[in-house]
């Protein structure tokens, strides 16, 4: 009892108050010292005893102000003008010889000053906790509390503070490698960076919504590929994923009608085929579909076509080849996804459902159909979202083609999605300004199509009213 008394006592010693005050209010009702710290980082804790941890804030403030001295207040200065020196070639009178002499690299400019402004936010986080913690401090001198030890501090950060400590390098993983490459990637959306602006040799600048507006606009040879793509990958997305939804429920309920024998023999034969990578399954359909691939020369052999059929070289051929060739790839996940979904579906509702007169279609459609779409709902709207940015089957199958000229001078095909569009501007072509804008456009069509449907299904809305 005396040791539980202890440890509690102590929680309560080394939990600073109040956790949620805001800076606002620290500011307003700290005294003078508190104020201070919102110029001399560190200064309250210092008043108050906490030698190192004021030291600690203290450095962080030198050293902010050094960097932004020494380099940080150069790039945000690059940032705006991303660079005003082009490669240039100067005669030298002493050799004799004509040198070149380097200019200004626009995208180092830019990943800088990015870089530079995300340092800054850091250290805004730093100062409001300086400010809030010498506000702590000063409340528990009021309240005659002893002011916390630095041994106490690390104490905390294992016990009623685990959260950030656990949680403090994982989101610093994911700011430095996942949201600040994203926020450069969505800046090039607003530069001419394109296969003319390439640096270190030629610059490149800020351009405005330019980029967006020469995307949406319909006349525009970028627009007209744009709108195309773009009503291709909707079809696409559709097809893909219904398609699958449907004759992979109907193929479950197949092999779990109770007339069925060998039930575990066809679950393995579907399994089967998701056992093989898919990129290998593709690259060996797209091999066969050729027009001098297996199939074409099987069907000329026994004399049921005379020409090759167009798998691959027509565009209408293509993209209903692509849709049949993903059901081969995608109907097994789907079965082995609504199978336990199908047995689960309560037996007295088809027995209700036969003695008053419904029929196997009535049954599915008042009955299996619901309770699927009920459960699934979410799931399909991942692979919706899914199949609109479906790089590995077009990409492998096609590479987008049969390639179209009035698609921004070829750069896009007749069964490309936005996704390998975006690919082959960026890598192929170097357009990274309408990359960036491409990708941007993706996100905003997905984020707003997955939030607008998910909250109409019954899952959101009814979550425990389908029984």
């Amino acid at each position: 009892m005396r040791a539980r008394a202890k440890k509690k006592g102590n929680q309560a010693r080394i939990k600073e108050f109040p956790d949620s005050v805001s800076v606002r209010e620290a500011i307003r009702k700290g005294n003078a010292t508190v104020r201070l710290s919102c110029l001399v980082m560190g200064a309250g804790n210092l008043r108050y005893g906490q030698y190192v941890k004021g030291i600690l804030f203290l450095a962080a403030e030198v050293v902010y102000i050094l960097f932004m001295s020494l380099f940080g207040a150069g790039a945000l200065a690059g940032l705006t003008t991303l660079g005003i020196q082009t490669t240039q070639e100067v005669f030298n009178e002493t050799k004799q010889i004509y040198e070149y002499v380097q200019g200004d690299n626009s995208m180092l400019f830019l990943l800088y000053g990015v870089a530079v402004i995300f340092i800054t936010i850091g250290f805004f986080i730093i100062w409001r906790t300086n400010v809030k913690s010498a506000y702590a401090q000063q409340k528990r001198k009021e309240q005659g509390k002893p002011v916390l030890t630095l041994r106490e501090d690390l104490k905390s950060l294992l016990d009623n503070r685990l959260n950030v400590t656990l949680l403090f390098f994982p989101t610093l993983c994911v700011v430095m490698f996942t949201i600040l490459p994203l926020v450069f990637m969505i800046c090039m959306a607003f530069t001419n960076y394109d296969r003319n602006h390439q640096p270190p040799g030629q610059l490149f600048d800020w351009v405005g919504l330019v980029n967006f507006e020469k995307i949406l606009d319909t006349g525009s040879g970028l627009g007209y590929a744009f709108w195309h793509i773009l009503g291709w990958t909707f079809i696409w997305a559709v097809a893909a994923t219904f398609l699958n939804y449907i004759l992979g429920m109907i193929l479950a309920m197949v092999i779990n009608w109770k007339e069925t024998r060998l039930k575990s023999f066809w679950r393995f034969i579907f399994v089967l085929s998701i056992a093989v990578p898919q990129f290998v399954s593709l690259l060996i359909m797209r091999t066969m579909l050729q027009e001098q691939g297996a199939i074409n020369v099987l069907l000329q052999n026994l004399g049921l076509i005379s020409d090759a059929l167009p798998f691959w070289t027509d565009a209408t051929w293509a993209r209903v080849t692509i849709i049949i060739v993903n059901l081969w790839i995608g109907i097994p996940f789907t079965i082995l996804q609504v199978t336990g979904i199908l047995q689960n579906i309560p037996a007295e509702l088809y027995e209700s459902a036969k003695i008053d007169g419904a029929g196997p279609v009535t049954i599915f459609f008042k009955i299996t159909l619901p309770y699927m779409l009920f459960v699934t709902a979410p799931y399909l709207i991942t692979q919706f979202i899914g199949n609109i940015n479906n790089f590995n089957v077009i990409y492998l199958l096609t590479e987008g083609g049969p390639a179209a000229m009035d698609y921004y001078n070829g750069t896009g095909g007749k069964t490309d999605l936005l996704v390998t569009w975006l690919y082959k501007l960026t890598i192929d072509f170097k357009d990274y300004n309408y990359g960036a804008v491409i990708g941007i456009l993706t996100f905003v069509i997905c984020a707003v199509l997955a939030l607008a449907t998910y909250r109409r299904t019954g899952s959101y809305k009814n979550e425990e009213g389908f029984q």
